[in-house]
Parts: C-alpha cells; sequence; structure tokens
C-alpha cells in the first residue's frame, strides 16, 4: 500500500456500504452473475483491511437483502453456498486482524447450514478488538421496524413495558442491534442513488456518499475517497450549526 494511501483526517466511527453492481459486473464480462459476487469478495477483503489499518470502528455492509429472496432460485441458492464459504474461508483472516464479526437481519430465514456458520463464526470473532464487522442478511430496514414495532406490542401486553414509557430509546433498543451505533457515512456504489431499505431508523442522520464504481472494482482508494468527501461535511442533526462546529465530526 503507497503510504499516502491512508486518511490524515479523523475517520468516522461506522461506516456502512450498500454493495452494488455486481451482477452489472458480471453481465459486462460476460459472466454468470454469481461470478460477479466471487469478484465482490477482493472488494470486501480490501476494505475490510483498510477500516481496521484506519481505525474505522464499525463496518457494515448490505450482504443480502430480504427481497433479494425474490431472486431465481438457482441464484439465491448459489449465494448461500457462497456465503458460507466465504464465513469459512474468511474466518482465520478475520482472527488474526482483530475483527468481529456479527450478522444483522432476520437471520432465522437464512439455510440451517449457512445460519450454524455464521454462528461459529460470531462465536469465534466475539473478542475482536480491532474492527466490528456486521454483514446484513436477510435484512430489510421496514422489517427491523416492523419486527421491533412487534416487539414492543407484546411488552405491552403481557405488561413488561407500559405503554406511556415507548420513546426513541426504548424503541431503538429493540432493534435487531441495539449496541450498534448509528452510520456516520453511508456508501452506495455503482451509481444508484437510492438506500434500498437499508438502516432505515440508524441511518436518519448519516451523510450520504454515492459512488459509479461497480462493487467488484471498489477499493480502499475509492474508499478514502469516500471518507475524504465525508470530511468536508458540516454535519447538523437539525440544529443551527455553531461556529465551533467541525466539517467531519464524529457523532
Amino acid at each position: 500500500m503507497a503510504d499516502d494511501l491512508k486518511p490524515d483526517f479523523p475517520v468516522p466511527r461506522h461506516v456502512a456500504v450498500i454493495m452494488d453492481g455486481n451482477g452489472r459486473w458480471a453481465e459486462r464480462a460476460g459472466l454468470e452473475r454469481l461470478r460477479g459476487h466471487e469478484a465482490g469478495v477482493e472488494s470486501v477483503r480490501d476494505i475490510v483491511e483498510a477500516c481496521t489499518e484506519w481505525d474505522v470502528e464499525h463496518l457494515t455492509l448490505y450482504a443480502f437483502s430480504a427481497e433479494n429472496w425474490q431472486r431465481p432460485r438457482d441464484e439465491v441458492d448459489g449465494l448461500m453456498a457462497f456465503l458460507g464459504h466465504f464465513l469459512l474461508s474468511e474466518e482465520p483472516t478475520m482472527l488474526k486482524n482483530g475483527v468481529r464479526l456479527k450478522g444483522l437481519g432476520r437471520l432465522d430465514a437464512l439455510p440451517p447450514e449457512v445460519r450454524a456458520q455464521l454462528e461459529a463464526t460470531e462465536h469465534a470473532t466475539a473478542d475482536g478488538k480491532a474492527l466490528t464487522l456486521r454483514l446484513a442478511l436477510s435484512y430489510g430496514g421496514r422489517q427491523e421496524l416492523v419486527d421491533a414495532a412487534t416487539r414492543v406490542a407484546q411488552e405491552v401486553a403481557a405488561g413488561t413495558l407500559a405503554a406511556d414509557a415507548v420513546d426513541e430509546q426504548s424503541f431503538a433498543a429493540r432493534l435487531y442491534d441495539p449496541a450498534m451505533p448509528d452510520p456516520d457515512l453511508v456508501i452506495r456504489t455503482a451509481g444508484e442513488h437510492r438506500l434500498s431499505n437499508f438502516l432505515l431508523w440508524q441511518a436518519s442522520y448519516a451523510e450520504f456518499h454515492f459512488s459509479n464504481v461497480l462493487w467488484p472494482d471498489f477499493r480502499r482508494a475509492h474508499l478514502l475517497e469516500a471518507l475524504r468527501d465525508y470530511q468536508g461535511r458540516v454535519r447538523r442533526f437539525g440544529r443551527v450549526p455553531q461556529a465551533d462546529d467541525g466539517a467531519g465530526a464524529r457523532s
């Protein structure tokens, strides 16, 4: 890595990425769509390594949405098999680099063998301190809000939660991962400019960076460009900016 290919400014605490463009990358190369997902693993490796080296504390990757189950059966089966292999093969590297892995989403919908491998990798990497890597799997922002609301309703009905005690804090405590800090920066690749049902609650005040680069071609140089873009933002959180507000400040 070139000595100057690293941030010389404070980085965001939590970066979330919508990894888009795998299928288009494969189609442009005349390959099956699954080959694009395989190629995208190199980008995952490089971005995870860059985040650990650059002191980003949390990285969340949108790996498989709740809507992706509607894709052709052979593609879904291939993606699930590929996910299981990825978890198994990348575990030694995660352990070496101090990466803690966590799944995020309706994980019960995953095939039993994939869910078992995910749980095994989560357990093996639980002591990682350099970076918490979350894979959003069978994930949808609307679904997460519905699941949280259902939990609240059940607890109110059971008398374990008072209706007048429900506020933003108590609701957030019933999301999939209450310990996850809100993302400071959301990156989407492949030129699309939409959130696609990703972290709807958590990304309310996130900054956004849209890259035209397809995910299999996205590397740390592109991540650095996104971080520089973020550094130039002033995060107001609905407030009138003060004279001492710094650009790119952590939330």
